[in-house]
């Protein structure tokens, strides 16, 4: 187990399989030292737990919690390409993008979820650079979905 499986472990949240893409892309792509994710849903065992717009049918608390499944899918399409989590030499970017009601502002408190969980995880080289976007709508129909960019080790 990597120091980071162990560290996530600690934490009572276990890295889970890859979510398998909804379209015509790879869930993560290795470029030089960068793997760069799709945009990860907050799917669990195959499915979304809860749909709809964040300050309509979801509230902030949940869609933060949703964010933190996102980095974890998002962890996990890391993983995938990588090969270890312990080749993370930092996350460099996060984009979160929240499905919101027309009046709905805080965008950035739903993608602290991700933000936080990733600081949490990998401690200094989990703190990044990022974007906090409201959209009208996400694929099926999902609250939040958050993609990530790290560099690895070399």
């Amino acid at each position: 187990m990597s120091a980071v499986e162990a560290r996530l472990a600690e934490l009572g949240l276990t890295l889970p399989e890859v979510v398998p893409p909804i379209a015509a892309y790879q869930p993560a792509v290795r470029s030089g030292p960068y793997v760069f994710t799709a945009g990860q849903l907050p799917m669990v065992d195959g499915k979304l737990p809860v749909t709809g717009k964040v300050g309509l049918e979801v509230t902030p608390e949940e869609a933060k919690d949703l964010a933190r499944t996102c980095a974890l899918n998002a962890l996990a399409a890391v993983k995938s390409v990588a090969g270890d989590l312990d080749r993370i030499a930092r996350v460099v970017k996060v984009v979160g993008y929240v499905a919101s009601a027309a009046d709905f502002t805080g965008q950035p408190g739903v993608v602290n979820g991700a933000s936080e969980l990733l600081s949490e995880v990998l401690g200094d080289k989990g703190v990044h650079a990022r974007s906090a976007v409201g959209v009208a709508v996400l694929p099926l129909d999902a609250p939040v979905e958050v993609e990530i960019q790290v560099e690895l080790a070399q």
